[in-house]
């Protein structure tokens, strides 16, 4: 009776795949549903009154449905454009800057890692500049670029490029002795020890800095554009409170969070793709 049973649940899980990974997520999916519905249910209490100087939610709701909500992608021409369009020409500079600081972080952060000598001269150079506020490089990215566009991208550039660096100098410098030893044993060439040891036993740090990187890319693309203008959402925040458009801020602001989950969530899925398994 109990071999039949167990025959019937298992058919069911093969006809119905999607409701057995419901079942099985089910409390990951309910859970943040009922912190998210406490969280407005608290908001709306406390913003509820005429008094308060920022709206309810359902205020939010309805100051920003049309056009904000329903069409995103609304375009009056010059920065008068939906959040959609706004957020992706701030994911175009953020595309750019993001994999030049990519290309350039991972080759330096290998370099580096190769070289104690070269460490030794200029980790005391990145420990300092890393410190620097992203948008403290703004006035020099001005300076040198004098347009606002390739301005923006540089921040991004400067902004995630040392994560990247110094993960990977971390990774390439904490291949265990045994890989080295094996490699010269081997004789291995160069090219084949940097593709069969080197690189694999670094990637796990490379997709660490590579994580980070991408949420400062983000958080500096916003700031960056409240001060240079142009299409893009931190300009549409920047003019929304220059508006008094409070709810539009809210909205931008969830847009803001949302891309940001998602941009980490795809840097942490490729990673989970690449990693070896027993590195993760």
């Amino acid at each position: 009776m109990a071999t039949t049973l167990d025959s019937r649940s298992k058919r069911r899980s093969r006809q119905n795949p999607i409701l057995a990974l419901i079942q099985k997520r089910s409390q990951k999916i309910i859970r943040p549903l009922i912190a998210i519905a406490a969280f407005l249910v608290i908001w709306q209490i406390l913003c509820m009154s005429p008094d308060s100087n920022l709206p309810s939610p359902i205020t939010v709701w309805q100051d920003t449905w049309n056009p904000l909500i329903i069409n995103p992608f609304f375009d009056n021409g010059g920065t008068d454009k939906g959040l959609a369009l706004q957020i992706f020409a701030s994911l175009g500079r953020v595309a750019i800057g993001f994999s030049l600081s990519a290309i350039v972080g991972i080759g330096l952060g290998i370099l580096i890692g190769t070289s104690p000598f070269l460490y030794d001269a200029v980790d005391p150079i990145f420990q300092v500049l890393r410190t620097v506020p992203p948008l403290a490089w703004l006035p020099i990215a001005l300076a040198a670029f004098q347009q606002s566009n390739p301005s923006a991208i540089f921040v991004i550039f400067i902004t995630a490029i040392w994560p990247i660096i110094i993960n990977t100098t971390v990774g390439v410098q904490q291949i265990p002795q045994d890989y080295r030893n094996v490699a010269r044993v081997l004789r291995l060439s160069r090219q084949k020890y940097f593709f069969k040891i080197l690189f694999p036993a670094a990637v796990p740090y490379i997709f660490t800095g590579l994580r980070i990187g991408i949420g400062l890319s983000w958080l500096a693309i916003v700031a960056a554009e409240m001060l240079v203008g142009g299409v893009g959402i931190g300009f549409f925040i920047w003019d929304a409170y220059n508006s008094s458009a409070t709810s539009e801020i809210i909205l931008a602001l969830i847009y803001v969070g949302v891309v940001g989950l998602v941009l980490d969530r795809m840097v942490g899925f490729i990673a989970s793709k690449v990693v070896p398994e027993e590195q993760k």
